[in-house]
């Protein structure tokens, strides 16, 4: 069993979802994967993690940096994409990383690589939304590329090349 809110934010309605007193998935509203990320018995209800969540993308949507790591994020998926998603949290807040860039620090190939950060269920949370494609454009997002190009502009990453 999972509780959930829903927050409004500039990208829609997101789902955020908890089990016990930790996060397990920050959802777009029709992300693509979605339905992996929310499956089982739910019930609608803000509880203290849920809370926190809710100031966190508060803080985050209203331009400043709140860390991930402040609060507790457990998402779930295979061995290696949970070593992907550890490594998004590297990313600093106003920066980009390549997908053939993941891929080398982690020994794997960049295809692999975007797989696990497709299937990242703490979507802004873990911030799969600073990876781009190894010349610097727009590519792979599960919450759709309109929504990757809304966070990036929000972290004052845009470029005329996005």
């Amino acid at each position: 069993m999972f509780d959930y809110i829903r927050y409004d934010s500039p990208l829609g309605t997101l789902t955020v979802a908890a089990e016990g007193r930790a996060l397990t998935a920050l959802v777009i509203e029709g992300q693509k994967y979605e339905a992996l990320h929310l499956t089982g018995e739910s019930r609608e209800r803000e509880t203290p993690v849920l809370y926190a969540a809710r100031i966190w993308l508060d803080r985050y949507f209203a331009g400043e940096r709140p860390d991930p790591a402040d609060l507790p994020l457990s998402p779930k998926g295979t061995a290696f994409q949970q070593r992907v998603w550890r490594e998004l949290m590297t990313i600093p807040y106003g920066r980009t990383e390549s997908y053939g860039s993941l891929a080398a620090r982690l020994g794997s190939s960049a295809r692999a690589v975007g797989g696990a950060v497709g299937r990242n269920p703490l979507s802004v949370m873990i911030p799969c939304h600073r990876v781009l494609g190894s010349d610097g454009r727009l590519c792979g997002y599960a919450g759709g590329l309109e929504n990757k190009k809304k966070l990036l502009k929000l972290e004052g990453i845009v470029t005329g090349s996005i």
